[in-house]
């Protein structure tokens, strides 16, 4: 006999029929997650030729209508697009009359808290705003990687259980954020995930351009104990020229940027501006080789000192250059 305690059901909403509008990358992928917790999918709003193949291998058998079909036929309506197109979708929906009173209505921006789905409100429509801390890539893997997947949650005092239960159903972890920080959470995303994104595609074309023929191979690794090291140590985990004050390699890396990979300059430039200010700040970069550094930061140009000095003797010849 299982004596393990179980779930209360009334800490989880019911079966619901779900319904997505705007099937991006995300959208299909909450679905299927929530097919799988039981619920059932009943229709999908999809317009481009890749939304509607997405549709099909993500959510088999499951209709494509428009948007007010959608809401016809969901319980619970996952809205699934651009941050920029929400507040329009979300006004235009509940103006037209296609949002019913109990209707669970789910956006999945980041930027966005509840509020911006107070026309459906007024409607009587039930708001939560449910992010995943997630990169998605439109197949079936996605659905995968909700798991453990943090979720970024803001909702109704009175809807925090069914907010809660349905990340947790997702496999999610639910994190609460309050309505006037939502922007804030969102930028701080964008800026660990999606710049990353930019800096080793960026790296992985110079590497390619120095004769390196298998660049992912050599970076997976290198990235993999950076990224590890950062999450456990954060600052304590800088190392290279910038932290360790090396202006003239500084000086070097700019000018064969300038010569290989111009479009690349800047981004160099205010990373490395950024890294110096945080390792000066927690004592990494000594002042007395800041004052070099800064200035080829500064200009790009090369530093008064440092062309052709011998690397750190604490530094170990294998760490990250």
């Amino acid at each position: 006999m299982n004596t393990a305690p179980q779930p209360d059901p009334r800490d989880r909403p019911a079966r619901l029929t779900v319904g997505v509008v705007g099937a991006g990358r995300v959208g299909p992928a909450l679905a299927a997650s929530l097919q799988l917790a039981g619920h059932r999918p009943v229709a999908v709003s999809a317009v481009s030729a890749a939304s509607r193949r997405r549709a099909e291998q993500l959510l088999p058998a499951v209709p494509v209508v428009p948007p007010a079909e959608v809401l016809e036929r969901a319980e619970l309506v996952l809205l699934t697009v651009p941050d920029d197109a929400l507040p329009e979708l979300v006004s235009g929906l509940a103006g037209t009359g296609a949002v019913r009173p109990g209707q669970l209505l789910v956006h999945t921006s980041g930027r966005y808290g509840a509020k911006v789905l107070d026309p459906a409100l007024r409607a009587g429509a039930l708001p939560l705003a449910l992010h995943p801390a997630m990169t998605f890539t439109g197949t079936p893997v996605d659905v995968q990687r909700l798991a453990g997947c943090s979720f970024g949650v803001t909702a109704p005092e009175e809807l925090r259980l069914a907010a809660e239960a349905l990340v947790i159903e997702m496999g999610g972890e639910p994190e609460w954020i309050a309505e006037e920080n939502r922007p804030l959470y969102h930028a701080a995303l964008a800026l660990g995930a999606n710049h990353l994104v930019t800096l080793v595609a960026q790296s992985l074309e110079l590497l390619r351009t120095a004769g390196v023929e298998a660049p992912d191979r050599m970076l997976g690794p290198l990235l993999g104990a950076a990224l590890d090291n950062a999450l456990r140590s954060g600052d304590a985990a800088l190392t290279g020229p910038v932290a360790r004050g090396d202006a003239g390699t500084v000086s070097a890396h700019v000018a064969e940027l300038r010569r290989h990979a111009p479009q690349a300059v800047a981004g160099y430039l205010a990373m490395a501006r950024a890294t110096a200010d945080r390792a000066l700040a927690h004592g990494l970069l000594k002042p007395a080789l800041a004052e070099d550094l800064l200035g080829v930061l500064a200009d790009g140009t090369t530093g008064t000192t440092g062309e052709t000095g011998a690397p750190d003797e604490g530094e170990g010849e294998g760490e990250s250059r």
